[in-house]
């Protein structure tokens, strides 16, 4: 299970609760996210092909001898997507929530809230380090719904520090848009080989009511992999598993069962 920005592993948590019954479940921390160690800039890269690289470093030192199961969220769907078409040996299915595996669709700008970071560093980078900007708003505006006070506590519970926060704000200022930006190139190569992932079982759970990934991409999935289970909770938002968890947990579990690896 492979998390986005400003979640952690923590956004797992219900599901690795139901899945671990039946399965060996491994869902890391991205470094300088969650309960991972918090490298400086001048120590680690933060961009996308470090972070492929990271999992896929991980994944060889656990050897793992079956099939894997790959479940991504947000720009955790990105850096599954180039393990997955670089390895696609080793995976027997996807579940996708809400999450891109391309350059933001019909042209559209992403929102201005990630634009904000983005082209105004000078004002966004000590509100993002020192005011935990980034992940206190998504408390709020990435769930349909109104999340309780524990839950909010344990999503940012790991960025109480500057040093903390560093890779939320990196990981914004890391997508890429134009040839011109590093993870560019990884980008147009996973949207250009989506068909290759046609013969596994895909399942993508989608809320819409998510102010990132909208029914634009949504709409994109439906035409990069038709062939894809889809299943759309008109009442989710970005963070579905918050929304939705006992309706997700039913319907991946449905899927692991028709489709065995």
């Amino acid at each position: 299970m492979i998390h986005g920005n400003p979640t952690w592993s923590f956004y797992y948590r219900n599901l690795v609760r139901e899945l671990s019954k039946n399965h060996r479940v491994l869902v890391p921390d991205h470094l300088g996210c969650g309960l991972s160690s918090k490298p400086s800039e001048s120590e680690y890269g933060f961009g996308l092909a470090q972070r492929v690289a990271d999992l896929s470093v991980w994944l060889a030192h656990l050897d793992l001898q079956q099939k894997l199961t790959l479940v991504l969220h947000d720009w955790g769907g990105m850096i599954g997507l180039v393990y997955a078409l670089l390895n696609l040996e080793q995976v027997g299915r996807l579940v996708l929530f809400n999450t891109a595996g391309f350059a933001p669709p019909s042209g559209k700008s992403i929102p201005l809230r990630l634009r904000f970071i983005r082209n105004f560093p000078w004002l966004a980078r000590p509100a993002v380090l020192h005011l935990n900007l980034f992940a206190r708003a998504a408390v709020y505006m990435a769930p349909a719904k109104r999340l309780p006070r524990l839950v909010k506590k344990g999503m940012l519970a790991p960025y109480n520090s500057p040093r903390n926060r560093l890779a939320t704000y990196k990981f914004v200022t890391d997508i890429p848009l134009c040839r011109q930006d590093p993870g560019f190139g990884l980008v147009d190569f996973v949207q250009h080989n989506l068909s290759r992932l046609a013969d596994l079982p895909v399942l993508i759970l989608w809320g819409k009511r998510d102010f990132v990934f909208d029914s634009d991409y949504l709409e994109a999935w439906r035409r990069y992999l038709p062939t894809a289970r889809f299943r759309i909770y008109e009442n989710g938002g970005h963070y579905l598993l918050e929304d939705k968890t006992s309706q997700v947990l039913r319907e991946i579990v449905r899927f692991f069962n028709l489709n065995p690896v």
